[in-house]
């Protein structure tokens, strides 16, 4: 039995994992999804990683997975914490050095967000709802659901210091994206991917959320990640 971590983004709290939580334990793991601190304007990542280890607690066989900001604090609970595998889902990858607040602009996500844009034929400052851009693969009572109940305030705290890593854990790591994010395009997250860890990522449907979309195949992605961890890949930061 592992116990899987699932680290959420910003500006919501840990509900959106449920679905995919009970597909976990459906076959036999663990899953700790603790709320991070994201409305206390003094807490950074630090602050974010030492809400992750509490929750984790004593357990073991860890497979952590952070997904699009969670992507900043999955790391750092590497470095805490023993840790069998990392997986980042959609995630950001941060550089050593970096603030959340950079990353934007060092990635250049948004002429590649512009581009994406274009493709699918949005006008330059046409402005989408978060069901177009965000949930556009997502049940529709459940992205209700998510929208009217699990919102919360982002404090910019996070944004302003640099990512307080030297370097990317020493922990086996996937990167696995979503083909129908509109938010995080996926030959801009692939791009990043390859330049900050030096190797491919996967790819499966969804929108920016597929835990809520498809729950049941993430979990197979998951546990195949998990079920072979070798050859283990070792990703450079650049």
């Amino acid at each position: 039995m592992a116990t899987y971590v699932l680290i959420h983004a910003a500006a919501v709290d840990s509900w959106y994992w449920g679905p995919l939580a009970a597909e976990l334990r459906a076959r036999g793991h663990e899953v700790v999804a603790p709320d991070l601190p994201c409305e206390d304007e003094s807490a950074g990542f630090a602050e974010y990683a030492d809400a992750v280890v509490e929750a984790i607690g004593d357990r073991t066989r860890l497979v952590v997975v952070g997904h699009s900001f969670g992507g900043f604090t999955a790391p750092l609970v590497c470095d805490r914490l023993p840790v069998d595998l990392l997986v980042m889902l959609q995630a950001q990858v941060p550089a050593p050095g970096e603030s959340a607040g950079e990353w934007w602009a060092n990635t250049g996500y948004g002429p590649a967000r512009q581009e994406a844009d274009r493709a699918r034929g949005v006008g330059e400052g046409e402005e989408e709802d978060v069901l177009t851009l965000v949930l556009n693969d997502t049940p529709a009572e459940l992205a209700a659901e998510f929208l009217a109940e699990h919102q919360r305030v982002q404090s910019a705290a996070p944004f302003a210091k640099p990512w307080p890593s030297a370097a990317w854990p020493k922990v086996p790591t996937r990167a696995l994206l979503s083909s129908g994010d509109r938010f995080f395009p996926t030959p801009f997250m692939r791009r990043v991917v390859v330049e900050r860890l030096g190797f491919e990522p996967d790819e499966m449907p969804g929108d920016h959320c597929p835990m809520l979309g498809h729950p049941k195949e993430l979990a197979e992605r998951l546990e195949g990640y998990r079920e072979a961890l070798s050859p283990v890949r070792k990703p450079q930061v650049s």
